[in-house]
């Protein structure tokens, strides 16, 4: 039987993914404030010459994130999830403050480490199935989802004229006092959250999941492509756009505007007609043609425009469709397990991102990575098409809180 529009999202379920969301939002955007305008920036401190260092430096946070987000997952699981969120979330702080305090490329390198220590996503993630109804899970989902996509819009807006105003170390106190913040919305403004059921699920299941491991495969392609663009649209923006750092904006604002006037009536599309899988291969599919175009265009500033304007349509609508997707098929039983490998493959991601991003633009120029991001995403395209429609639950009643 079809979920019936009589049966809204409860006070306490709006609570729980307005709070999340947040929590995602105030940590997520103080990771990207960086992203347009550290690659500029590295280039006058000690070190920063070596282009694979500053790509090291941009996606090194995802190398731990890799390694831990399992594990965060399923300490989640056994010892509560606020408890393991705080906990992340102080690390992170910490890594802000040595990366604000460093005076050379090393120690930035470190605090960014630290920074991904604070593996948080999948307990936030799992926190967010435990509070929702399976009816209205894909809609907290995607709030989470757009949120990331929403500060990583801002970011690209703001970074720019914060740097002008504070300065690198700036941004990263910055990043301290907003995950600061994100502790403070867990404890006073999400709900408590229910007893975590016993796992029943085993760690060998979720890797045997084809549909989760395609789904698992686009968040790391998804996170890859964005951190490795990044390393060298900032310089090609200098350099051929004749745009100096501090008027990015003036790109990067029209093309956020207009992808969120395309984005938001495709994720309509996709959570409300059941057009969830059309949805989401056309914005694959978008990748894959930006990547192709920011090839041929090469560094001239108006094609660079338009190619950044589409990639950020299709970078939202992917960020607020794939959680909602794999919220509706990860197993109920080991739901945390199941959201730390796929947190631990978008970590890997951005890591990898970083560190090919430099070394490929170092070795064979701004072409070559292009195109390197194109044949992933075609990977991608060629996995999500064939999956299976994501299933639609029946309604199920409110879950009980603690």
């Amino acid at each position: 039987m079809p979920v019936s529009a009589r049966d809204p999202m409860s006070r306490e379920e709006r609570r729980a993914g307005l709070g999340l969301a947040a929590i995602f939002a105030l940590r997520m955007l103080g990771l990207f404030l960086i992203l347009p305008v550290f690659a500029v920036h590295a280039a006058g401190i000690p070190g920063g010459d070596d282009l694979t260092l500053v790509g090291l430096a941009i996606g090194a946070y995802g190398l731990t994130q890799a390694c831990l987000q399992i594990a965060y997952g399923a300490a989640s699981d056994r010892f509560g999830r606020k408890p393991v969120i705080v906990f992340g979330l102080v690390l992170f702080v910490l890594g802000s403050v040595i990366a604000a305090l460093a005076d050379g490329i090393h120690m930035i390198i470190v605090g960014r480490v630290l920074q991904g220590a604070g593996a948080i996503s999948a307990a936030v993630t799992a926190l967010a199935a435990d509070l929702t109804r399976d009816q209205h899970r894909t809609k907290v989902m995607a709030m989470i989802g757009s949120s990331i996509g929403l500060v990583f819009a801002l970011s690209m807006v703001a970074a720019p004229l914060l740097y002008a105003a504070i300065g690198m170390d700036g941004i990263f106190w910055l990043t301290a006092v907003l995950a600061f913040a994100a502790i403070g919305v867990l404890l006073w403004a999400v709900p408590e959250a229910p007893p975590v059921p016993r796992a029943t699920g085993r760690f060998i299941d979720v890797l045997r999941d084809g549909q989760l491991m395609r789904l698992n495969f686009g968040v790391f392609a998804l996170h890859l492509i964005q951190t490795t663009m990044w390393v060298m649209v900032p310089s090609a923006l200098v350099t051929g756009g004749g745009l100096p750092m501090t008027e990015h904006w003036k790109v990067y604002l029209p093309a956020v505007l207009l992808s969120f006037l395309v984005m938001v009536p495709a994720v309509i599309l996709a959570e409300r007609h059941d057009r969830m899988k059309a949805v989401f291969n056309a914005a694959i599919a978008l990748l894959v043609l930006v990547q192709f175009g920011l090839w041929l265009a090469g560094d001239a500033l108006i094609p660079l425009a338009l190619m950044l304007t589409l990639f950020f349509v299709a970078f939202n609508v992917l960020e607020a469709t794939q959680p909602s997707w794999i919220s509706r098929i990860a197993p109920p039983g080991s739901k945390g397990t199941a959201l730390g490998v796929y947190n631990t493959l978008q970590s890997v991601g951005l890591f990898l991102g970083g560190l090919l991003g430099g070394w490929l633009g170092q070795s064979f120029g701004s072409a070559a990575v292009s195109l390197f991001c194109a044949a992933l995403a075609l990977v991608w395209l060629a996995l999500a098409a064939s999956m299976a429609p994501p299933p639609v639950r029946p309604a199920a009643p409110l879950p009980a809180h603690g």
